[in-house]
């Protein structure tokens, strides 16, 4: 199955599990039992105060953060659920960077945890650039249930490749 690719890196019983949920048909009770509803944030300006109390919780020291949003062009295709930007700009005489986080839309339509989960992995984008141990302790640091809740939105887009938005 094509849309196990999500998952196709975890154990083979986990890989399984999902192969069963899905021929079931109860792969979208799964979730909606475990995240009965959808988050509020819709507007890009609810956004980026979210993603800015996130970040002021546990990344007071980096960079700041010019702009979030949700954006339409992030495609599954890509693997790229979320985004993070450097922007380097000669202002005058002095070299401005710029850092942007970019969600795809879609998460407009993600339970509140899914959400959590993109915005805590590209926040720890802001200190660590590579998927390493350091990356991966920080986003645990922020979020406990980091990889239960990386799990449950690989879930999520499977079940959003075979059926569309989940509510």
């Amino acid at each position: 199955m094509k849309v196990l690719q999500y998952v196709n890196h975890y154990p083979a019983n986990i890989v399984d599990q999902v192969k069963s949920l899905v021929e079931k048909n109860k792969l979208s009770d799964y979730l909606k039992n475990r995240y009965p509803n959808k988050h509020a944030i819709s507007s890009e300006k609810a956004l980026y105060e979210y993603v800015q109390d996130y970040k002021k919780r546990y990344l007071k020291q980096s960079s700041p953060i010019s702009k979030v949003s949700y954006d339409p062009k992030l495609q599954l295709v890509k693997h790229a659920l979320g985004t993070h930007t450097y922007i380097s700009r000669v202002q005058g005489g002095k070299l401005k960077a710029k850092q942007e986080i970019r969600i795809a839309t879609m998460f407009k339509e993600a339970p509140q945890a899914l959400l959590d989960m993109i915005v805590v992995h590209e926040l720890a984008h802001l200190k660590e650039k590579e998927h390493n141990k350091a990356f991966y302790k920080l986003c645990l640091h922020m979020l406990p249930d980091y990889h239960q809740l990386e799990l449950d939105t690989r879930l999520f887009l499977i079940e959003y490749e075979l059926n569309g938005a989940l509510y």
